[in-house]
């Protein structure tokens, strides 16, 4: 069984150095590998990135990061990614990571991700250029998961994990208002993670969201947004590919 701690929006801030630290440093016993489902800033300074970098140093664990909206606001992501980088976390857009820990491969594939809604009720790519360019960005940020998944299956994973920040299934935003789906993830997403193929998808930005739904294809998805989890992070026995069960 493969441990996997979880956790998004934790938006940090030099407020709230050391809340997470204690937790964090319990990793060791009970986790395989932390992964960080964006929003981990307020506002995306590299102040705040830093108190992230203090609380994830040398856990004993390998981290895994994607960025959320909130970590781009101050229009300086590449200086976050690296900031947190510098502290040993992986930080992926497009790409994959395998990570291991007692012998076990572990892959992510990661993207932000972005908005445009769900099958049925949807954005498509029509009308004015800024409306093209938002189900395109999208769109681009799917293709870059599913190429990231794609690449994983050829290097012998023990198992394969999505991890965005946005959602690709409306099952885990049931509690947000309906009104908001379309900013809060996109089906493009789910299609990527169903013809790549993974074991789980991990992702936050919902709130108010739940924190169980399943794509259809089957991979169950998990919204481990800080206020919907409502602890420092949450632990998913995720099965090999030998087994059949999933906490």
């Amino acid at each position: 069984m493969i441990r996997v701690a979880a956790v998004g929006d934790i938006h940090m801030s030099p407020e709230s150095q050391g809340t997470l630290r204690s937790s964090f440093e319990t990793l060791r016993e009970c986790a395989d590998v932390l992964l960080l489902a964006g929003d981990l800033t307020r506002h995306g300074t590299t102040e705040e990135a830093a108190v992230v970098a203090r609380e994830i140093k040398d856990l004993g664990v390998p981290v895994v990061a994607v960025l959320g909206n909130h970590d781009h606001h101050d229009e300086r992501p590449e200086e976050v990614s690296m900031i947190l980088r510098d502290a040993g976390a992986h930080v992926l857009e497009g790409e994959a990571a395998v990570v291991g820990n007692g012998g076990t491969r572990i892959g992510v594939a990661g993207t932000k991700g972005f908005g445009g809604g769900f099958v049925g009720r949807c954005a498509g790519e029509f009308g004015e250029p800024l409306m093209k360019e938002f189900v395109r960005y999208s769109r681009r940020c799917a293709d870059s998961l599913h190429a990231a998944l794609k690449d994983l299956a050829d290097r012998n994973c023990d198992v394969r994990i999505a991890l965005t920040h946005f959602s690709p299934v409306p099952d885990t935003l049931a509690g947000e208002p309906q009104e908001i789906y379309p900013f809060l993830g996109s089906y493009l997403l789910a299609e990527a993670i169903d013809t790549a193929g993974a074991d789980l998808a991990v992702h936050g930005h919902a709130h108010a969201g739940t924190e169980h739904g399943m794509t259809s294809g089957g991979v169950r998805v998990r919204n481990v947004a800080q206020p919907v989890i409502g602890q420092a992070f949450h632990v998913y026995n995720l099965p090999g590919h030998e087994e059949h069960a999933l906490g």
